[in-house]
């Protein structure tokens, strides 16, 4: 377990990350005011009282093996943007995250989370990436990890701050190339299917996916 010596409005942000919660639900989690999770985004050097150092404590203390991994990772790459002085601002704008919309025939591949972001579970499969990664091998080898399907990345589609994570999302559209179809993350997804093209918003609400990825898979459909 990562222990934090003393916790920071940056600090907070890297495990809201790591919980992958909106400002809404993080509160809410913490039982705190949302402008509390707001005012850590906006003076990342804030330094919470003790007693709300104590909740964060718990917080972490109380999260599954997976997310205490998630945020040592996310809290290095930020202190790697913070030091390079790259950026002073708070990890929801440095983290990012590859997105692969891998398609096969009229199929798009999906995994359902176990858990959801504002009632949104079912995703394209992302990874987190690393200082030093390519984004595009990130998507690539996440796909695999997570579903056992081996995809090649065709482009880069676009790029945007998520409206609900606030985190860095990078979109490739990527073909399938061979495998099957597994659960191969079991601790963070319950499921992993392939979608036909024309259902895909029976699974994620249309307003909730990137407008150019949504474009790029009906001219396929």
């Amino acid at each position: 377990m990562n222990i934090v010596d003393s916790w920071s409005g940056r600090k907070a942000c890297c495990l809201q990350a790591a919980f992958r919660m909106s400002n809404e639900g993080f509160a809410g989690h913490l039982g705190v005011a949302v402008r509390t999770v707001a005012a850590w985004h906006s003076k990342p050097e804030l330094v919470p009282k003790p007693e709300m150092q104590q909740i964060l404590d718990a917080a972490l203390e109380g999260s599954t093996v997976e997310k205490a991994k998630r945020f040592e990772t996310i809290l290095k790459a930020v202190d790697v943007n913070v030091i390079a002085g790259s950026r002073q601002i708070s990890n929801a704008h440095v983290l990012q995250v590859a997105v692969a919309v891998v398609v096969k025939e009229n199929d798009v591949l999906l995994v359902h989370r176990r858990e959801d972001v504002k009632g949104i579970n079912w995703q394209f499969p992302a990874g987190i990436v690393k200082p030093g990664n390519l984004p595009g091998k990130v998507a690539i080898s996440e796909t695999l990890a997570e579903t056992g399907i081996h995809c090649s990345v065709r482009e880069q589609i676009g790029d945007r701050l998520h409206p609900k994570t606030e985190v860095h999302c990078l979109y490739f559209m990527c073909d399938y190339l061979t495998g099957e179809v597994a659960n191969n993350d079991p601790i963070e997804n319950i499921s992993v299917i392939w979608v036909p093209l024309n259902r895909l918003t029976n699974f994620v609400p249309k307003q909730a996916i990137y407008p150019p990825v949504m474009e790029a898979l009906e001219d396929r459909s």
